[in-house]
Formats: C-alpha cells, structure tokens, sequence
C-alpha cells in the first residue's frame, strides 16, 4: 500500500492524496448507516479528469478497487469504502462549466451540489427539474451515479431525462465522451444512458451535460390532513385516477412532522396524522382546475381537513419540512432507510403493508413518500446501540421489499441498490437479466476495479 500511495503522489499533486486517518474517516461511508465499510489505502480528492485518469490506470495495473464518491449523501452504501480501496472524492470538482440558455443546456463537473445548480439556471430563465430531497447537499455526480428523482420527477421525470451527455474515465484510464449535445441523436447505443443509475460501477464519471427548461410558472399547493396512511393513499390513488399529473404529490406521516416540530418548532404535528401536500405549475385555469380536483379528492377519500393554500410563505415551509423529515429523523436514532416504488394505484396496499411490517417486527416506522409516483421511503428507527431492535428492523426492511415485489414494483425508485438492496435486486430480476449486467459490467471493467461488490455483488 505504501507502494501505492508513493505512485499516486508521483502522479498528481501530493496534497491530493489524503492518508490521515482523522481525515480519511470523514469520507469511508455514506448516509447508510449500516451498511458494511473497509479501510482504504488512500483518499485521493480528484482536481480534474487528469486526475481521475492517472487514478483509475495506476488502480488498473495494481488491480486496486476505485471507489468514486460526492457528498456522501447516499442512502444505500453505495460510496461506502472497500478495505485497500482508492477512495476518489469528486467534491472539488464542482466547476459549473457552462449554461447555454439558447440550446438549454448546462454543462457541469460532478461536484456541484444541486441547488447550486437550480440557483445558477433560475439566473438565466431556466430551470433543471431533478430536485431530490437532498438537493441542498447532493452533487449532480451522485444524482447521476444513482439516477435520482425527487419532488417533481412525478411529473418532469428522473434524472436520466436530463443526463445528454457525460465525460467518463472507463476500462484501463481512457478519457471517453458519451451522449451528445443535440436535441436527439441514435448513433449507436445509449451509453450515456448505461451511465446513468451505475453507482460508480462502470466508471468514473467526471463531466455531465444536461438539458434544461424554461422558468416552470406559479405553483398551486393544496394541503390536506389525514387520520390514517391508508386513507392518505386513497386520494393518490383517487387523483391518480382522475388524470391530473401534479408538480408535486408528498405524504408525510406524524412521526415526521413531530420530529420536525421538535426540531424545528414548526407546530405541523398538532392537528394531522398524515399529511399530504400536492402542487400544480399548470398555467391558469388549468392550474385552478387541477387544485380543485385534487382538493376534492382529499376531501373524497377522508381528508379530515384540506385547503388550497394561498400564502407562498406557509407552502414553502411545508415543503421544507418534507425535505428536513429525514435529518429530523437521524436525530432521533439510526435510521435504516427503505426507497420502494408500487403502482401508483397501490399505494393504499403498499402503506398498509408497511404498518403491518411494523406491527409484525415490533419496530418504529416513519414513512415520507414522494406519493404521487408510487416512491415510498419507509424509515425504521432504532435506538442506539439496541441490537435486538437492529435485527427486527432488518427483518421489516426484507419484509417491506418483498411485499414491493409482490405488488409488482422495484426494490428501489431513486436510492440506488449500492449494498443494502443486493439481496432485494436479485429477487427481482430474473437469473438470466442478472447474467447480462454482469457482462455488460466486464465488458467496461476489464480490470474489475470499478466499485466492486456493490449493486451486483454477493447478496449481503
């Protein structure tokens, strides 16, 4: 290792290469706080793609695993160090390159964290929807590298619609351009597609071009309050059925809102079990009409109180809290986080069926959900140090991801696999699906380097 780390330091700047271990520990794991980690051999904090190239190809020679991270913000384990690994932080290469407001487009490294992003288009007239709940933290590498979505993909889609194109370290150390800048283009398969979503494993990716959209017009929010997560469910289903594709569909449950309000002292807890927040950016009276669709259907499925909320201040406030409901949470205790997608006409089934998980392990369950796409996130919290506790959330974790499968859904909508889902990916794809990612994956990492055990790995 010491070998290693002395080539590394003839490669690049020495102040790059990171072997402290105070420093060192800051980077090994991500938000997932019981996923497994390793020591690394070094942390390297990448300056550019020359950089990243000399790390993947020293890497490549000695047969060192290279483990590509952010922020950290990953909820899975994905970035997690693998013992003797090169740990690769991205976080300084957060140069927002270009914003092309004629072709909409904007051309940016890694780590640029998201709402930076969104801040420097608004500036312009234009607008990058992909807005996961992390965005004040999470790097546009990281929502690549996991195809995340957020608050409005119910409507303007995932990541992966905005990803154009992408510069690349792969195989040995060859810098490669995938994608394109044009407004279509089917010159060969989507690689640039293939990249996105591979948590790491099939590169490193060092540059992203994306497509934006013009500044989204005036948003409407409705607000409705439920007694139970079922009924909650119900309206999604309800509007769902009604045609009407909102902005924005979130649920957020008491034990959220109270840890919030403790929290922040907000004072969201005091009069809803469940709350459901829906918002439509449709122009003018379409936007009136969609409001009051869904407003009555909140009302038709339960709502022991909705409203169409008037005050752009108060609706900001209720959306920040959706976004703090899971900082407010790791407050509490660790936090093992579930991220399954159903059919949105499910929803009501697949809520229950997490109370019941609860029920059945005898564990504490908050549940938030980007509700209007059928993204449910399931948080079990446990008392520290409780390992009895430890294991019945496990057991609910498994059990919630079957009963997704069951429902015909995903083990993951937007979190990644990383490590936590290795088990729930290989129940849900079939032995012969599974055989042809692991060629696709040997095909572009000759030298097995690349994130190793991650998503594909060993079911853990």
């Amino acid at each position: 290792m010491a070998s290693l780390v002395e080539a590394l330091k003839a490669l690049i700047p020495t102040d790059r290469v990171v072997t402290d271990p105070g420093v060192v520990s800051a980077y090994v794991q991500d938000e997932a706080q019981w996923a497994p980690y390793g020591v690394p051999a070094a942390l390297v904090r990448a300056a550019s793609t020359e950089d990243v190239r000399a790390v993947v190809s020293e890497c490549a020679e000695r047969g060192v695993p290279v483990v590509p991270r952010g922020a950290g913000t990953g909820l899975s384990g994905g970035a997690n160090a693998i013992e003797g690994c090169v740990l690769l932080s991205l976080e300084a290469m957060n140069e927002i390159v270009e914003i092309d407001p004629r072709e909409r487009l904007a051309v940016v490294q890694p780590g640029v964290v998201n709402d930076r992003l969104r801040a420097a288009c608004a500036e312009q007239g234009l607008w990058y929807p992909p807005d996961p709940a992390s965005s004040p933290w999470s790097t546009i590498g990281g929502n690549v590298a996991t195809n995340a979505g957020g608050l409005c993909c119910v409507k303007y889609g995932v990541t992966r619609d905005y990803v154009l194109a992408v510069q690349a370290v792969v195989g040995r150390g060859e810098v490669v351009r995938l994608g394109r800048r044009t407004a279509k283009g089917v010159v060969g398969y989507d690689l640039c597609g293939l990249m996105v979503g591979s948590e790491g494993t099939l590169g490193v990716i060092t540059e992203i071009t994306v497509r934006l959209r013009g500044a989204r017009a005036a948003e409407r929010t409705v607000v409705g309050y439920f007694d139970t997560l079922e009924a909650a469910g119900e309206a999604v289903s309800a509007i769902t059925a009604a045609g009407v594709v909102p902005s924005a569909l979130e649920l957020i449950d008491r034990h959220c809102l109270r840890a919030v309000d403790e929290w922040k002292n907000m004072g969201l807890s005091a009069d809803a079990n469940v709350l459901l927040l829906g918002r439509t950016d449709a122009p003018g009276e379409a936007g009136d009409a969609e409001a009051d669709t869904m407003a009555d259907c909140f009302k038709r499925a339960g709502a022991t109180w909705s409203t169409r909320s008037t005050d752009q201040e108060e609706a900001e406030a209720l959306f920040s809290a959706r976004r703090l409901a899971y900082p407010a949470l790791e407050r509490l205790g660790p936090v093992l986080t579930e991220d399954v997608c159903v059919p949105r006409g499910l929803v009501p089934e697949m809520l229950s069926r997490i109370e019941r998980a609860a029920r059945d392990h005898g564990t504490h369950i908050a549940n938030v959900a980007h509700a209007g796409d059928g993204n449910l996130h399931p948080l079990i919290i446990v008392p520290a140090g409780d390992d009895g506790a430890r294991a019945r959330a496990e057991r609910a974790f498994d059990q919630i991801i079957d009963d997704a499968i069951a429902l015909g859904g995903t083990v993951t909508g937007e979190h990644g696999v990383g490590l936590l889902k290795r088990r729930g990916l290989h129940a849900e794809l079939d032995p012969a699906v599974v055989a042809m990612h692991h060629a696709v994956k040997n095909a572009l990492d000759p030298a097995g380097i690349f994130n190793p055990g991650k998503v594909f790995g060993t079911p853990g």
